[in-house]
């Protein structure tokens, strides 16, 4: 709780000494500084500065909040998508809501399909899908399954959650990504959306596998 309540202080003051934050608290600073030390260890919060007090005092420290201090506190960023997409669907017919995603889809992909090369193999591939999705956040890893006749890659959590749940275009989209990056036909096994433990998706090897080839689909 108290640790809360100096994250909360810092947040509104944006920083503040030991003395200050004592003060605020109704606490010695010696008790304070304790549970500075558990924030600082947990990169929550930092030392911005040190102020001193005219020319032969003690400096003081300087707190403030780091970037990671931010997800401990609400935002309506789910809402706020959630209310986008309503007013979408009551202005769009369903073709171009699904036509608007796949093209979100392909521009988010672009960074990556455009630097590919054309004798990349799967392991490189699914490596660099892997490095792509999860510095967006979505916990990816790959495997090989069935003696290398077909691949399974798993995302463990989405973007989106509580929104995907009442808006499905948002699994579609994410579909339509994973199949842009990879280049190849997948289905979805498994979905976060429906209770699974991830997104699964399963690309099979081979003869007779759909490969899509830029925005086509063909027989490879």
């Amino acid at each position: 709780m108290v640790r809360k309540r100096i994250l909360d202080i810092l947040k509104r003051r944006k920083q503040a000494t030991v003395g200050e934050l004592a003060r605020q608290l109704d606490m010695a600073p010696v008790s304070v500084r304790y549970h500075l030390d558990i924030l600082q260890g947990d990169n929550l919060i930092e030392v911005g500065k040190v102020q001193r007090e005219g020319s032969v005092g003690r400096p003081k420290q300087i707190y403030m909040l780091t970037g990671e201090a931010d997800d401990y506190f609400p935002d309506n960023f789910a809402g706020l998508t959630s209310g986008l997409l309503r007013q979408m669907k009551g202005l769009l017919p369903p073709e171009q809501m699904q036509s608007a995603f796949c093209c979100l889809a392909q521009e988010m992909s672009r960074e990556l399909t455009s630097a590919t090369s054309a004798d990349e193999n799967l392991s490189q591939r699914m490596g660099r899908v892997v490095d792509f999705l999860n510095e967006r956040g979505y916990f990816a890893r790959w495997e090989e399954e069935v003696c290398g006749q077909s691949a399974l890659l798993h995302t463990s959590n989405c973007p989106y959650a509580g929104v995907a749940e009442q808006h499905k275009e948002l699994c579609a989209m994410d579909l339509e990504l994973v199949q842009n990056l990879t280049g190849k036909q997948c289905e979805r096994v498994f979905s976060l959306a429906e209770d699974g433990n991830a997104c699964t998706y399963r690309f099979l090897q081979g003869e007779g596998v759909l490969e899509r080839v830029g925005s086509k689909v063909e027989f490879s």
